[in-house]
């Protein structure tokens, strides 16, 4: 949009070269300044409205060009539109330097929110007990306020076990929400129990958090994940979440099962959710991922393929390992999208070995 001044030059002195010599055409000069304070700093608005300022002189009394007397340079509403012009340019000259402040504000709060969300979601290990993983965090764009994607994954006695959600709504809230809600896990992951126990208990967190802010309509998508290594299988418990994803063998499947509502909305369900079981192999990938994902939008308004994009990629048979399924889906996504209006969090798991870790 830096172009925007120029643009509206040229127009206006056209404009000027196409009408009756006595359209006062020029005085639209006057609103140069502020055409210019929306895409450029302070001193280029100075500049413009000094640019203005002489082409209204030249306008207003030279002959060969406009067929103005010269006399008229110094005419009452030509001394008039010169001092307006040069009010205006001030203000847009303030405008614009409030403009950048502003811009840096944001640039700075967003960075810290950034920088927040990462110290929340730790960097996933290469290997957690029976299994490898890897993980990505991309923030949506700068501009946006930083919204309330997590992931986490801990290897305790019952087996591996994983989560990933989204918090509804953006902002300090969204990340104290976070903040809870990764903190129930990382707790009741380790407790007696299975993974309905572990769900049951962040239900209850959500309740309180949502009572603390007082919010009754603060819920997360969730979907929690348990690997168990001998039996080769891995049970999921899916809160209103993105189905997860199984690569396995060439074949990219969505792994879905019974419905269940979000974390926070349990009060409103008539029935218990319910665990569902699948084969997890040595060999199989299991991708989990936020809506920030499936939703990011082409210069067509297209939705990111994840399903047949992974198929593109991996269905050659060939076993994938957790960094090279985010390695790819990190340079993938931003091929289809340029500009990433919401968070992306993934977490990607893979059967590596058999034994399990010591209790913590």
């Amino acid at each position: 949009m830096r172009w925007l001044p120029l643009a509206y030059l040229v127009f206006v002195m056209v404009l000027e070269t196409l009408t009756p010599t006595d359209w006062a055409v020029s005085f639209l000069l006057i609103a140069l300044p502020m055409v210019a304070a929306y895409t450029l700093g302070p001193l280029g608005v100075a500049a413009v409205t000094l640019c203005a300022l002489v082409l209204e002189g030249v306008v207003a009394g030279t002959p060969c060009c406009t067929g103005h007397n010269l006399h008229q340079l110094w005419e009452t509403h030509h001394v008039a539109a010169y001092i307006d012009t040069f009010l205006v340019g001030l203000l847009g000259v303030a405008l614009a330097a409030h403009r950048q402040r502003q811009e840096r504000n944001l640039v700075r709060a967003h960075s810290v929110a950034e920088a927040l969300m990462r110290t929340l979601l730790r960097p996933v290990p290469h290997e957690v007990g029976s299994v490898l993983a890897a993980g990505l965090y991309r923030s949506g764009e700068v501009g946006t306020m930083v919204g309330g994607d997590l992931y986490d994954i801990r290897a305790t006695e019952a087996g591996e076990r994983a989560i990933i959600g989204d918090v509804r709504g953006k902002g300090l809230k969204a990340v104290r929400t976070v903040a809870a809600l990764l903190g129930s896990f990382r707790e009741a992951a380790y407790d007696d129990g299975d993974l309905l126990a572990v769900a049951a208990r962040m239900e209850r967190r959500m309740a309180r958090e949502a009572d603390e802010l007082r919010d009754n309509e603060l819920f997360v998508t969730a979907a929690l994940v348990e690997y168990d290594a001998p039996a080769g299988r891995v049970t999921i418990v899916n809160h209103g979440h993105i189905e997860p994803v199984l690569i396995s063998g060439g074949r990219v499947t969505a792994l879905t099962g019974p419905p269940a509502l979000p974390l926070g909305l349990g009060t409103l369900a008539d029935e218990e959710p319910v665990a569902y079981t699948h084969p997890f192999a040595p060999g199989d990938v299991l991708l989990l991922c936020t809506d920030g994902l499936i939703e990011a939008r082409d210069h067509d308004g297209t939705f990111y393929p994840l399903l047949d994009r992974l198929r593109h990629r991996f269905g050659d048979g060939a076993a994938p390992g957790p960094d090279e399924v985010i390695d790819f889906l990190n340079t993938d996504l931003p091929r289809h999208t340029r500009v990433f209006h919401d968070d992306v969090a993934i977490l990607a798991i893979a059967p590596h070995g058999s034994g399990r870790p010591p209790s913590p």
